[in-house]
């Protein structure tokens, strides 16, 4: 588990949330997280990552704003998504599930079929979950659905595939494998939108695009427009900006003592590299924004940020990504300050730096190993987009309750 400040339990009755959610492939819980802040309440979250699902029971555990998951949110051990079942793996939310319709189905599918960095084997990979998503929603029926997934999935090459999930959602034609038209009955939903958003103009010091499909059942849109969400980061946060703090915090330590002369020298060259290079980025009409992180396989030996051209990018930033630090507490235990502190070539960033890149509050805990830690991070969906997206959802479902309410 990383180390950090563990948040306190909150005393007292949590609220009912406005909106309900159920989330599959939660991950380290990035999108929920997002969710969350953007007022819906979980009422389950799954994830086959043993890891991750202890991620997901810890905070929802111990953060002092999930005291109303505590009682009502499923947290499943790891469950396959091909697996999971209402009446099978549903307890605390039962009763509620069904006293309240669910608002929303969320879950960022996994995205090794349609990644870039990888073969691209769309449907025919069996890590392919959009066909099991599709099952869910038609057993499930929420008002919402929310799909992620990466910038791959919108490539031509996936076009007739995107075709055939849009008309299982909302009836279509699409085209087969065999080449030929098909008609497709559909669920009831109405697609309001798959496109990409990117990470960065929602306040996320990364270069990260994600596509993301928006759609709402058909007798709850009726009238009411879709909006999709707006950017609210014009002038992108740099990694310099987003680093300062931690990195001066890891620093700090050494400042009196026998290292206090390098620790200092060490700290200003990262700031006036990473300052310099976003300043050098603004002139070109870019900004100093991270590379995307990638989680990588679990047959890859270590953690590191990212390929070549991502190690590149990040040397220019003044960090070392040919591996990740050891947190602070760990690093003066094992002694590794040369390494993660001190190397030539800049500091390594610690996992929590890594969340910090991705979006994720600093008081976010994620279990395991570095290794196994890092991956959740590199794999994760920003939370603040998926706020903003949750914002967008939530905007149409509570216009649309009270449109049936006869208050609008």
């Amino acid at each position: 588990m990383t180390r950090t400040n563990e948040p306190k339990r909150s005393e007292g009755k949590a609220e009912e949330p406005e909106f309900t959610s159920i989330e599959i492939c939660a991950g380290a819980g990035g999108q929920a997280l997002g969710l969350h802040q953007a007022g819906f309440g979980h009422l389950a979250l799954v994830e086959i990552d043993q890891y991750a699902a202890k991620t997901l029971q810890t905070n929802v555990e111990s953060h002092p704003k999930w005291a109303w998951e505590r009682e009502n949110c499923d947290v499943l051990p790891p469950t396959d998504v091909n697996e999971f079942k209402r009446e099978k793996h549903l307890q605390k939310s039962v009763e509620l599930l069904e006293r309240r319709e669910l608002d929303l189905l969320a879950g960022g599918v996994p995205c090794p079929p349609f990644s870039h960095a990888g073969k691209q084997l769309g449907k025919a990979d069996e890590r392919d979950l959009f066909p099991a998503m599709l099952r869910l929603i038609d057993k499930l029926n929420p008002r919402a659905v929310m799909i992620e997934n990466v910038r791959g999935i919108m490539d031509p090459k996936f076009e007739d595939y995107r075709d055939w999930i849009k008309a299982r959602l909302q009836s279509g034609w699409y085209r087969g494998d065999d080449g030929q038209m098909a008609w497709e009955d559909g669920l009831g939903y109405k697609v309001c939108e798959w496109d990409i958003l990117e990470a960065s103009d929602f306040g996320v010091p990364q270069l990260r695009p994600r596509a993301i499909l928006v759609a709402f059942r058909s007798d709850v849109l009726k009238d009411v427009k879709y909006e999709w969400p707006a950017v609210t980061h014009d002038d992108h946060v740099s990694v310099a900006k987003a680093l300062e703090k931690s990195m001066y915090a890891r620093y700090e330590p050494y400042f009196e003592g026998a290292r206090a002369e390098q620790a200092r020298a060490a700290y200003e060259r990262w700031l006036d590299t990473a300052h310099k290079r976003h300043q050098e980025l603004l002139a070109k009409g870019a900004s100093g924004i991270a590379p995307t992180l990638v989680g990588g396989s679990k047959k890859h030996g270590g953690a590191d940020l990212g390929p070549s051209r991502a190690k590149a990018a990040w040397k220019l930033l003044g960090v070392d990504a040919l591996g990740v630090a050891n947190d602070p507490e760990t690093c003066r235990q094992k002694g590794t300050e040369d390494r993660d502190l001190f190397g030539p070539n800049g500091p390594m960033l610690t996992v929590q730096q890594a969340a910090i890149i991705q979006g994720f509050p600093p008081e976010w805990q994620f279990a395991g190993g570095k290794t196994a830690q890092y991956r959740q991070v590199g794999n994760a969906f920003p939370p603040p987009v998926a706020k903003a997206v949750g914002e967008s959802i939530a905007d149409v479902l509570r216009a649309a309750r009270e449109r049936d309410s006869g208050k609008a």
